[in-house]
């Protein structure tokens, strides 16, 4: 069975165990909270819709956790009149597991829905090296290791969830030309030939960026 729902101005569509952010409710975690602004319920019987709302129809769910989003910032400027503002917004959402969805009046049990299992990675194997390893040692999530990406561009890179050898030497013309546009890389993924020392350090070479500082070294010795 699952049904649509209004709350906080918005429509979502629910069923049983679904988690779900809708915008700020009163109470705490653990708390159960009812929505009876039902616009739709289907289920094997058929679909019921709402002129608005679905008589005798609610939905019971129970509180996960009170949250907020990420900070925006809103900038105003008024050209030639010396005006500018800057404020942050933070919205608060909460996290709610739906538990059930009730017909014909019925009133809620109060039961809450299992918690969703979550599957433990097996331990590796003590006599094996990790698997960030390749050879020669070398960490391949040391993204600095490439010649031409330095801290601010390594920050850029794991926002955008970039953070290892093998994303980078799996990369198309396409991909590239995508985190070009959007990390601001003017070019340096193909002038640098990012793929081609990913490439080479999976393979086990050396690093180009070492090599470089080695040969600068010798150089200043002569």
């Amino acid at each position: 069975m699952f049904a649509v729902i209004k709350t906080g101005g918005k429509q979502y569509s629910v069923a049983a165990n679904d988690e779900l952010e809708v915008e700020l409710l009163e109470g705490a975690p653990g708390d159960m909270v009812t929505f009876g602004e039902i616009l739709l319920v289907g289920g094997e019987a058929g679909v019921t819709i709402g002129a608005p709302f679905v008589e005798g129809a609610s939905v019971s769910a129970e509180i996960i956790d009170q949250m907020r989003t990420r900070k925006i910032l809103v900038f105003k400027k008024r050209r030639r009149q010396n005006s500018k503002r800057s404020r942050g917004h933070r919205q608060h959402l909460t996290i709610v597991r739906i538990t059930e969805i009730l017909t014909n009046g019925a009133q809620a049990s109060g039961k809450k829905a299992p918690k969703a299992k979550v599957a433990k990675a097996a331990a590796p194997a003590t006599d094996t090296a990790p698997a960030a390893l390749v050879s020669g040692g070398l960490d391949s999530s040391n993204l600095s290791l490439i010649s031409g990406i330095g801290p601010t561009i390594e920050k850029k890179l794991r926002a955008a969830g970039i953070t290892s050898w093998e994303q980078i030497a799996a990369w198309t013309d396409a991909d590239i030309a995508k985190y070009d546009e959007e990390l601001a890389l003017r070019g340096r993924v193909v002038r640098e030939e990012w793929v081609q020392q990913a490439s080479e350090l999976l393979a086990g070479k050396p690093p180009r960026a070492k090599i470089d500082q080695a040969e600068l070294k010798s150089g200043e010795d002569r």
